[in-house]
């Protein structure tokens, strides 16, 4: 919305510093988007919020000025009229209608003579991007923009009966309006009509019919208020928008109706001759009506509100420089009444008719600045702010996998009743449910069919962003989410559980002459989970048995679970706390997917303080070592018998090799391991390695029967 700066000095002494001025009309709420020289003056593009119709104007703009630097605002001429005429009744007349028009003021001016503008009004509304159409019309439009209130010129000789009837339009009855356009009317739409017909839109625009011309001598100036909603729709259905309408629809001053027509009435008659007829014609629908509002405000609260003092003394010349009146009721303590250029703004808070005290602590503050109020902390006493161990890991699994190359996504936690059980569902205390009449938890009032049920599973939505990615030519797909998931708990409030979820396909790697292109398959995803886990909870180990789950494809599923001690359970037994599952899904596509979901909650059992190990000054020792053994015995069982009587000074071994074919017996296999040795304060010798080695060797064969060859 654009202002004239020398039309903004009219009202109030502006600052030299044309940027203080904008900064501090932007940190009050009234952003300066734009600043641009235009014809000797300058031209502020203004970002007024749509509560803020009183800024919508020059004079609304110059009192905010006059606050933000303490100077005294300078009322426009003519604002009230104190003669009288009895007669003025007997020269045109006012019936209110429709309850939508609570108030209809009108200005009598006899003996006009319509032509040219001059040019300094010609200046300044061409300077906000007005076109100059005559000096009545023009005038009309100098005030909306200095006061904020929309007014129309009637032609009084054209108005049959020279009466206005504020009432809804008639079924089927049409308007020219000014634009030009015929407009179908229906009850919907509140009309100004004369005896026989409508001549206007109220609040929109004029018709063509009673508009103000070179022969006009007579003029009945409009200055009404119209319900901001009967506007909009109006306006929406007509499918018009003007700068009366924009205001209206926001919320125009209830109480300048009459000061607003006076004002145009007595530039009317020093531009364009005649004679204003003394007095208003005022008609108020509802007299009982109270356009003020009250409120309280306690200096106290509003300091514990705002974080900092501030003085009562420049709060009450903020909020009365505002148009505020502040009525003191005890020690820094006042009842606020509202002024009507901020009804709409503080309307509808509250049936009483009163305000809530934050919206005058907002008035205060954006006065104060929000720049200015300091960051600080709050205190929050007794309680723990720290992080909780679910939230801990959390945030350490979403770090882990976006590690691993994952990308995380945020899907609907609604589907369709068949999409929420198209996966198995993951229960809170460990009970996955995998049956196809999955009890499920149905939204009362649903968007649609599609968003009708809350997910027991964070599959559905994952697999069908990685459907989505495939169809658009994705090589590879790595994504994860975490979240919660629902089932029914048959209280009100549903079960929850929070899950992770992945999926996973594609390339393994991009290729290259040493390293060739390769596929995603079952076991990569299950190193992800494994490293997940391990990440989440050091030294765990999880079991896996084979299961066929709704969605996954038979053969290439397995439940997890996640033993209480390492190596408590074999390879393919069923003992530990359900974690979740695994497996490639019966999808189709480009390329095979695989996804696992896990429950967190599995993966958090108490708050761990980090302890960093400083590495050691001398060099590591790496050596391999070779069992042949029976190959009936899993590498869990290796690992966890090593585990259990660790050679000294051995800082980490892992599986490097199983091989078998040539060379190795019928029934047996190769299993090559990587150890890593450090001793504290000396180097290790490969002596000492190989000793340390050999006793390892006697125990393996000892429990396994296992040749071994370092």
């Amino acid at each position: 919305m654009l202002f004239s700066k020398d039309w903004l000095s009219q009202y109030v002494d502006l600052p030299a510093d044309d940027q203080e001025l904008a900064r501090k009309l932007t940190f009050a709420g009234l952003a300066v988007e734009h600043m641009e020289e235009c014809d000797g003056d300058l031209v502020l593009d203004l970002d007024v919020t749509t509560n803020r119709p009183d800024c919508m104007n020059h004079y609304g703009v110059a009192r905010e000025i006059a606050v933000l630097f303490d100077r005294p605002l300078k009322p426009p001429a003519h604002l009230e009229d104190n003669d009288s005429a009895p007669d003025v009744g007997q020269l045109a007349s006012i019936t209110l209608n429709d309850e939508r028009c609570p108030r209809y003021a009108a200005k009598l001016i006899r003996g006009v003579t319509v032509g040219p503008s001059p040019d300094w009004l010609r200046r300044r509304l061409e300077a906000i991007g007005s076109r100059s159409i005559n000096n009545v019309v023009d005038v009309t439009n100098y005030v909306l923009w200095e006061l904020g209130q929309p007014l129309h010129a009637f032609d009084l000789a054209k108005l049959a009966g020279r009466t206005i009837d504020v009432r809804p339009a008639k079924p089927g009855e049409e308007l020219v309006t000014l634009d030009g356009e015929r407009r179908k009317l229906d009850p919907e739409i509140m009309v100004i009509a004369d005896a026989e017909r409508a001549v206007a839109l109220a609040g929109i625009m004029g018709g063509r019919d009673s508009e103000v011309t070179e022969t006009t001598t007579e003029i009945l100036l409009e200055s009404a208020h119209f319900d901001p909603r009967a506007v909009r729709r109006a306006a929406r259905q007509l499918a018009m928008h003007t700068d009366a309408c924009h205001r209206f629809e926001r919320g125009a001053d209830p109480e300048i109706c009459a000061a607003a027509a006076t004002r145009v009435a007595h530039l009317i008659a020093e531009l364009a001759g005649g004679t204003v007829v003394p007095g208003v014609l005022d008609e108020l629908g509802d007299r009982e009506r109270s356009w003020r509002l009250e409120g309280r405000l306690e200096m106290a609260r509003l300091q514990r509100f705002m974080g900092v003092e501030v003085e009562c003394s420049i709060v009450e010349r903020w909020l009365s420089g505002l148009g505020f009146e502040l009525i003191p009721v005890g020690e820094d303590v006042w009842t606020v009444r509202v002024p009507g250029w901020r009804y709409y703004d503080f309307e509808n808070r509250k049936p009483t008719g009163a305000v809530y005290e934050a919206d005058l602590f907002e008035e205060v503050i954006r006065l104060h600045g929000f720049a200015n109020i300091p960051s600080t902390v709050p205190k929050l006493a007794g309680i723990d702010a720290s992080p909780s161990p679910l939230q801990e890991a959390r945030r350490r699994a979403q770090d882990h996998l976006a590690a691993c190359g994952f990308v995380e996504t945020i899907n609907f936690a609604f589907h369709s009743p068949q999409q929420a059980v198209s996966y198995p569902a993951m229960g809170a205390v460990g009970e996955e449910q995998t049956t196809d009449d999955l009890a499920t938890v149905q939204l009362a009032n649903a968007l649609s069919e599609r968003y009708s049920t809350l997910r027991p599973s964070l599959l559905p939505g994952l697999v069908e962003s990685a459907q989505f990615n495939q169809r658009r030519n994705a090589a590879r797909i790595s994504l994860f989410e975490v979240g919660n998931t629902f089932l029914p708990s048959g209280e009100e409030l549903p079960r929850e559980t929070e899950a992770i979820a992945l999926v996973q396909g594609g390339l393994a790697t991009q290729g290259s002459a040493w390293e060739p292109r390769g596929e995603v398959d079952y076991f990569d995803l299950k190193g992800v989970v494994e490293s997940l886990v391990s990440a989440l909870l050091p030294g765990a180990t999880i079991g896996s048995s084979e299961a066929v789950l709704p969605g996954f494809s038979e053969g290439a599923t397995a439940q997890l679970r996640l033993l209480p001690v390492a190596g408590a359970a074999a390879e393919g037994e069923a003992e530990g706390e359900l974690l979740g599952h695994l497996g490639q899904l019966e999808v189709e596509g480009p390329y095979p997917l695989y996804a696992a979901e896990l429950r967190l909650g599995a993966l958090v059992k108490e708050r761990r303080v980090a302890r960093v190990e400083i590495p050691s000054r001398y060099p590591n020792v790496e050596v391999d070592l070779t069992l042949t053994h029976a190959l009936t015995v899993t590498w869990r069982q290796l690992a966890a018998r090593i585990e259990a009587a660790p050679p000294a000074d051995l800082k980490g071994f892992e599986l490097k090799d199983r091989y078998r074919g040539k060379g190795v017996p019928a029934g047996a296999v190769n299993t090559t391991i990587s150890f890593s040795y450090n001793a504290e304060g000396r180097s290790l010798t490969h002596e000492e390695v190989n000793e340390r080695h050999l006793v390892l060797i006697r125990q393996m064969e000892k429990s396994f029967g296992i040749d071994g060859e370092a």
